[in-house]
Formats: structure tokens, sequence, C-alpha cells
């Protein structure tokens, strides 16, 4: 039996010059389905160290080399850790007839497996096909060991064929979901299969994503993915969408401002873009343009430490032994103003409100109930490595995203929950 390893979904795209920079389009095939927010109490406490654990995975990852024996392709072949502190997850079917899992939604990668729970494993159904592979990812929060099948995808009521997925036989770190969906763009995943090379020259293999089998089937007009995401005080809310193939003008106001992919490394592995980031009505400077990345899996909003430092100074914030969050007093959150996120050529705001935690939530992260907690902290390093930020969901869930492979632009628009006041 041949050993594989599952890629990941690497935008390693140069700056597109004829990237669109205004758009505001509706598609007539696109699937749209809705996914919920849900707080892991297990690990929500842990929600910093869990991100800055991503965000360093992030950025040490290894470029692909081949080797000979699992062992040495383990140790070289660094993969982003999943948040499991707060995320969001859709349902999907798997099989003829499908079975339902709960997958957990994930930009940072493009590869999909199932099975993570014992009460949930993947079965093999008509439509099943076992490679004779077998799959290994190691997280930086766990891992997933399993065998490689080409089955049928369900999503709504559209119905995905010959799907590449893994099926778990052993995993760990993965608590109330059964798996990855990886949604990430995969213009360059050629070769990114550690063990190919055995059977065949790597650069001349490449797996499709959900989206790439999608959209050659027919069934969407784009590949790409529209990303509606939308604050809540709840622990768990089916309070966001997914649109493989296109965009809804009900998501979103105004028009959808493109950028290409940043050429700065490595934040071009991933859906990496350039922007600063600036401080109140006095415009003070908070991180000057620079390269990061928007990413589903990442809870907070996290910039530079010497960003960090300038946000602190700026706002008073103390950080907070509890949580390891930033922490405002009533009197401070009063005074608060926004940050202004320049991506391209437009500005965006980002609210007072939207700068804190849901205080509603404060004690399923370790917090005080009625303390005022910021979603703003530390990426781990200082600025000038290639990736000095990252726009977590905190941040999406205020506009609207679109991550365009075809084009190498990232989309962004905003929405009815850009000035809300939910928190």
């Amino acid at each position: 039996m041949m050993f594989t390893q599952p890629f990941l979904a690497l935008l390693l795209l140069a700056t597109n010059a004829n990237a669109s920079p205004l758009i505001h389009r509706a598609t007539s095939r696109s699937i749209s389905i809705p996914v919920a927010r849900r707080v892991n109490a297990t690990g929500a406490r842990d929600i910093l160290k869990f991100d800055q654990a991503r965000a360093k995975a992030f950025k040490n990852r290894t470029p692909q080399v081949h080797h000979t024996s699992p062992s040495a392709a383990q140790a070289a072949f660094g993969v982003p850790v999943t948040n499991q502190a707060v995320d969001y997850a859709m349902t999907v079917g798997v099989g003829s007839p499908p079975n339902p899992f709960t997958l957990l939604v994930d930009t940072g990668s493009s590869n999909t497996w199932v099975g993570a729970q014992q009460t949930n494993p993947f079965v093999v159904t008509s439509t099943s096909q076992d490679t004779g592979n077998l799959v290994e990812v190691t997280y930086g929060s766990g891992f997933v060991f399993g065998e490689q099948f080409i089955d049928q995808l369900t999503i709504g009521d559209v119905v995905i064929e010959n799907q590449s997925l893994g099926a778990a036989l052993l995993s760990e770190g993965f608590d109330g979901v059964d798996g990855i969906i990886g949604i990430g763009p995969t213009d360059l995943t050629s070769g990114k299969l550690p063990f190919d090379h055995i059977v065949a020259e790597p650069d001349a293999l490449c797996i499709p994503t959900v989206t790439d089998n999608a959209f050659t089937q027919g069934l969407i007009d784009e590949d790409l993915v529209g990303i509606a995401f939308a604050p809540t005080n709840s622990l768990s809310d089916t309070n966001g969408e997914i649109i493989f193939g296109g965009v809804d003008d009900s998501k979103f106001t105004g028009d959808i401002h493109f950028v290409p992919i940043t050429s700065t490394s490595p934040a071009n592995e991933f859906v990496g873009i350039d922007q600063s980031i600036a401080y109140g009505a006095a415009s003070t400077p908070i991180l000057s343009t620079t390269a990061g990345i928007t990413d589903t899996g990442t809870t907070l909003t996290l910039i530079a430490t010497d960003a960090l430092a300038a946000y602190q100074t700026a706002t008073g914030a103390v950080q907070d032994s509890d949580t390891g969050l930033l922490r405002l007093t009533p009197d401070q959150f009063n005074n608060l103003e926004s940050l202004f996120f320049t991506i391209g050529s437009e500005t965006f705001e980002f609210t007072p409100n939207a700068q804190i935690w849901p205080r509603a939530l404060n004690t399923a992260i370790g917090g005080t109930s009625d303390f005022v907690y910021l979603i703003v902290n530390d990426i781990g390093s200082a600025s000038g490595e290639g990736l000095d930020f990252i726009d977590g969901m905190t941040f999406l869930e205020r506009f609207f995203a679109v991550f365009d492979s075809t084009n190498s632009q990232f989309g962004i628009a905003t929405t009815q929950f850009t000035n809300a006041t939910s928190n």
C-alpha cells in the first residue's frame, strides 16, 4: 500500500495586473450552504494560544521536499494548525446514500477529510472508491491518519462526484466535529504530495478541491468561494453562509473591492493581501503597509508585536492574565476609536464594537462577565517577516469576503454588520 500525505492549498500567485478593483455581481449557478459559528467550551480559554500556534505554523511552513520515508516527510512537512476554540462548521453528505458529517470550514488548507468522531465514522457505500493510499496529516493541535477515498460529496442539494477525501482511522484534536472541508485556492498544488515521486513526476499531479470539482463538473459558474459570517452573542449560532461559485447580493452592501494576492512570501502561499492599519480620527499609524493573510480558521485579528504595542499605547489596554487578551475599562471603551484597514485603494472601518469580544461570551473564554476584552492581539513576531497580520473570523464577521483562486484575488465588501453594535 502506497503512503501519501494530502496537500495543503498553496496560493503562490504573483500580482495580477488585470485584477478587477470593483465588482458587484451575482451568478446563476452557485451552491449556498449555512454554516454555524460555535464556541468549543474545552478550547476557548486558550483562544490566543491556538491562534498564535496557527500563525507560527503558517510562517514556518517548510517548502516541499521529496523523501523516501514517512518519518522524514512528516518531520519536514509543516502544516497549519486547526483552531478548535471558535470556528465555523458546515454539514456535508458523503457517499450514497449520503452520511452526514459536520466539518470545519478552513481557507488555510484545501484537503477534505471526515471521520474524526468514532461515533460517526466514514462508511463505505456504493460510490466509495478506495485508492489504496494512506493519508497522514499532522496539525499543531492534533493529527489525522486514515485512508484516501474517491467518493460522492453532497453539499446542500448538489452532488459533487469523484471527490478525493480522507477517511480517518485515528485522529486527535478535533472535539465535536467530524473533520475539515478545505476551501483554500489551489492554483499551484502540483508537486505537494511528498511520496508521489515514487510512481510519477510530482509536478504533473494535482488533486482538485471541493470547489474545483464543483466548477469542473458545471455545478457552479466560477471557481471561487463567497463567505458571509456574522457576529453573534450565542455559543452556537447558524449565522453564516458559504457560497460556492458566486456571491449573494443580499449579503453585502455597495461593491466588492478586489485586490490581487500579495507577492510577498510566505503570505503569498495562502490567501495573502497587503494592507495597512491606522487608529482613530488622528490616523495614528499602527501597522505600515505590509503582507499578511485572511483566514477563516483564526479566531482573533492578529498583528505584529510592534504594531500591537502601538495599538496598546493608543487604546490604553492592558493584558488580562486570565484570558491573555487585552482588556479595557468601561471608560476606556467609551473612548475607543475605530481602526482603519486600508486594502488596495479602499479603507474599511473596524468600529469599537467590532474590536471587542462579545461580552455575553466572556465567561466562555475564561473571562469576567462585565469586562471588555479586545479581539486584536499579538501574532507573536515583529513586522517585516512577510506575514505580519492575520485577519481572522472576528474581522471577517464584519465584512463579506471572496476567495477567487481563478483570478488570484481577494474581495471584500461592507455588510449590514460592519457598523453593528451587537457586542
